[in-house]
């Protein structure tokens, strides 16, 4: 059963930073790209970042490109997304997505972050 387990979320002031961890299980974590997608309270799915497979290519939003960094480590299964220079705008719940060919197949439950004095 595929499985992935985001944590990290919590409440950061504004200027702050946070590391959001996604424990991958029940696939061969190496073998796909990832990815981390957020929803703000009361609006939509926004795409933040992906990774692909091997770790050597990495894509941004350009809302938060030069502040959020994607890694992974496939010997632990799991993807990170550092953020720094938070910002309130920033506040949303993060998911971790899996993609195959064909889109994003799984997704975790998320972490929710909120940047807040």
């Amino acid at each position: 059963e595929v499985q992935l387990v985001e944590s990290g979320g919590g409440l950061v002031q504004p200027g702050g930073s946070l590391r959001l961890s996604c424990a991958a299980s029940g696939f061969t974590f190496s073998s796909y790209w990832m990815h981390w997608v957020r929803q703000a309270p009361g609006k939509g799915l926004e795409w933040v970042s992906r990774i692909n497979s091997g770790g050597g290519a990495t894509y941004y939003a350009d809302s938060v490109k030069g502040r959020f960094t994607i890694s992974r480590d496939n010997t632990k299964n799991t993807v990170y997304l550092r953020m720094n220079s938070l910002k309130p705008e920033d506040t949303a719940v993060y998911y971790c997505v899996r993609t195959n060919n064909y889109g994003m197949d799984y997704w975790g439950k998320g972490t929710l972050v909120t940047i807040s004095n």
